[in-house]
């Protein structure tokens, strides 16, 4: 049976490789851990932590030159930027937006992609981390669904430095002097666990929080420290409830 196709162009793509291999190693230093952990071959999920807008052209630095073209999962709206979506289409990049169905429909394009046998990037938090000291965040479960589905590979990957270069909400980007960026891929996650789960809603939050450990022990590696044990939830910071001013009533 051959492997089902999917829309993308190869001119775009190559044009991306020659254009932005090498102003990205130009602009910025690399460090890399762990390439021989990325299958050269096969679908396959990676999972990266979530820090900066940057962290997309770093990440996809180290993933082509690991041997793979990376397919990421990036949020919609950035397909409508004049000049960057077009591009974005044609090198067959997946747009998430959001709401449950329309999130469905892009985990089902995912399936696919893997299908296909290519390297798909969901950054499990689906946005950068909110962690005041930017360990990685409660996830969603979509990378747990999409590896418990398809049964393909799960590669952890972390890297650290990206927000020297533009703080998440800033636009100020800080190339100079030139910054360093460290990443590194770690073995796939044992998610054996839950095989055959992929529609249990407790397996796949299960498998997640596995998954994000070994990105946020990763992390730690890349720091030289403990990362939280128990992740940064943003939604239940927000529900903390502030102390009374002095003489208001309770």
């Amino acid at each position: 049976m051959s492997k089902p196709t999917r829309g993308y162009s190869r001119f775009w793509r190559l044009i991306s490789v020659i254009v932005l291999r090498p102003l990205l190693h130009l602009l910025i230093r690399n460090r890399w851990e762990g390439r021989e952990n990325i299958p050269k071959t096969g679908g396959v999920i990676l999972a990266p932590n979530h820090i900066s807008y940057v962290d997309w052209g770093t990440d996809a630095l180290f993933f082509y030159e690991s041997g793979r073209y990376p397919t990421f999962m990036i949020k919609a709206s950035a397909f409508k930027v004049k000049g960057i979506g077009p591009f974005l289409h044609k090198a067959g990049q997946i747009p998430v937006n959001r709401g449950q169905a329309d999130a469905i429909r892009a985990l089902d394009e995912a399936e696919k992609a893997l299908s296909a046998g290519e390297a798909v990037v969901i950054y499990p938090e689906g946005t950068a981390t909110r962690d005041p000291d930017l360990w990685p965040m409660v996830a969603k479960t979509g990378v747990a669904r999409l590896a418990l589905t398809t049964g393909a590979p799960v590669i952890p990957v972390a890297h650290w430095g990206t927000d020297d270069i533009l703080h998440y909400g800033s636009t100020k980007l800080r190339l100079f002097p030139r910054k360093t960026v460290r990443t590194i891929a770690g073995p796939p996650v044992d998610l054996s666990a839950w095989e055959g789960k992929a529609k249990s809603a407790r397996a796949q939050r299960e498998a997640t929080t596995e998954i994000m450990g070994r990105v946020s022990g990763l992390l730690g590696q890349l720091r030289g420290a403990t990362p939280p044990a128990v992740p940064y939830d943003p939604a239940a910071a927000a529900t903390v409830t502030k102390p009374p001013a002095p003489g208001e009533l309770t």
